[in-house]
């Protein structure tokens, strides 16, 4: 029977079929190449071919959008129609959970198989982003960290590996082991989205924005190359430079220019922009029609059900472009989702509503009512998924309420928090100026 790069049988695969296969995952746990057209070759060159369905359907379900849902499950119908080994069962059986949205009952069931079989790079990837869509990055820290010892380092698929465990231990705050993990994934994967992309996390969050640039600047060739499926998040990295020290032009350039040109229609790739322009907006910078032009490419990719994460980048988005119908439609489907007995009510229930609330009043010039919603949330805002450098536009947010209904005591504390973090930056030492000025009570 053909296996892939991994030595994993292949279910209705032919020798023909397999290249296309193993080309599609490593371009999807690199973020560079053409997954989508290597699958659909490899499912021309073998209908049968049960793992190529299964590939295609994880890669639009970890898309965590909301468009790409139904197709994803058509696929995982397909499949299961297909001969199946024990190995694409447990793949079968783990999305048929992931496209419901029920992302930690699907993670259970990869990581129970990774345990069994460390080798398997495609469930590596599918629990890592399930992890993500759930703030969950330490578990990805400690999945890589028991699968590594048990892989050869030249056997197809490490440098990936590599780099995720880089990532985990980034979020998880291990960040010299963070920095030298991706590095020498670095070396091994060039191209490889996920290990620049764990030392530009670890520059923004050591605060070494200057060094971050530079880190940029001498990759450039490799990740900004049209063929990084994820480019505009590192352009997003290389603003989120720019903002920390202070070249807030340079940043609204990066916005007007690569980012828009790079971001794809899928949720996850939009929030780049939303969060970037809110953050540049609330420095001063005029986003004049830029919201209602990122409005109308977020049209049907947030729907209240699937990802917190997604939802509170709509909800931001539509509320600077004025979209209230939009607003309250979005609302109405996160209250509906908390209601439910869905795997994503809690975290609805207890973070994106309260959080989308909070937005809304900041939006609408009531500072205070923001900090009421906001603040509470904060602790377990890991809960909306995301990294620490995406979640905190809300503590962002958060921290510009308290300066504006002229609370003192919050406004300082949390700008002291922010500069104990990060001390040299722009933003930060704007917050506890203006902290400071605010007249203490008597």
């Amino acid at each position: 029977m053909p296996r892939d790069a991994q030595g994993h049988d292949l279910t209705g695969a032919t020798d023909e079929a397999v290249p296309y296969y193993d080309r599609a995952i490593r371009a999807f746990t690199l973020a560079y190449g053409d997954t989508i057209g290597e699958l659909d070759s490899a499912r021309q060159a073998a209908p049968n071919f049960t793992m190529a369905q299964l590939a295609k359907a994880w890669v639009l379900a970890l898309a965590n959008d909301a468009i790409m849902i139904n197709p994803a499950r058509a696929l995982l119908h397909a499949a299961n129609a297909l001969p199946s080994n024990d190995r694409e069962k447990t793949h079968a059986a783990a999305l048929a959970h992931a496209v419901e949205g029920h992302r930690m009952s699907a993670v259970r069931i990869l990581d129970r198989h990774l345990m069994r079989d460390p080798t398997d790079l495609l469930a590596h990837y599918a629990a890592m982003l399930l992890d993500a869509f759930q703030g969950r990055f330490h578990c990805v820290r400690d999945r890589s960290a028991r699968a590594l010892p048990r892989w050869s380092k030249s056997q197809p698929g490490y440098g990936a590996l590599l780099a995720f465990y880089g990532f985990g231990l980034e979020e998880a705050g291990n960040y010299a082991q963070a920095e030298d993990t991706a590095r020498a994934a670095a070396e091994l994967e060039p191209h490889g989205y996920w290990p620049h992309h764990a030392v530009s996390h670890v520059m923004e969050m050591t605060g070494r924005p200057a060094d971050g640039l530079d880190w940029m600047a001498a990759r450039e060739p490799f990740w900004s190359a049209k063929e990084n499926a994820n480019r505009v998040h590192i352009w997003w990295h290389k603003a989120l430079f720019n903002v920390e020290l202070g070249q807030y032009g340079d940043a609204l350039a990066i916005y007007d220019g690569p980012i828009l040109e790079t971001q794809r229609p899928l949720g996850i790739s939009l929030t780049n922009a939303s969060a970037l322009l809110w953050r540049l907006e609330m420095l001063g910078c005029d986003a004049g029609q830029r919201w209602q032009d990122l409005a109308a490419v977020w049209q049907g990719h947030a729907n209240g059900q699937l990802c917190v994460f997604a939802d509170i980048h709509a909800a931001m988005t539509a509320l600077r472009a004025g979209q209230t119908g939009e607003i309250e439609k979005l609302l109405a489907a996160m209250r509906n989702t908390a209601a439910s007995g869905t795997e994503a009510a809690v975290t609805y229930r207890d973070i994106g509503l309260p959080v989308v609330e909070g937005l809304g009043a900041f939006h609408d010039g009531k500072y205070a009512a923001a900090v009421d919603l906001l603040l509470p949330a904060r602790a377990d805002l890991w809960r909306m998924g995301g990294s620490h450098a995406q979640r905190d536009i809300i503590d962002w947010t958060l921290s510009e309420a308290a300066i504006r209904s002229g609370q003192r005591d919050i406004a300082l504390a949390l700008a002291h928090e922010r500069l104990g973090l990060r001390p040299d930056s722009a933003p930060n030492r704007r917050f506890l100026q203006a902290a400071e000025a605010i007249a203490a009570s008597p």
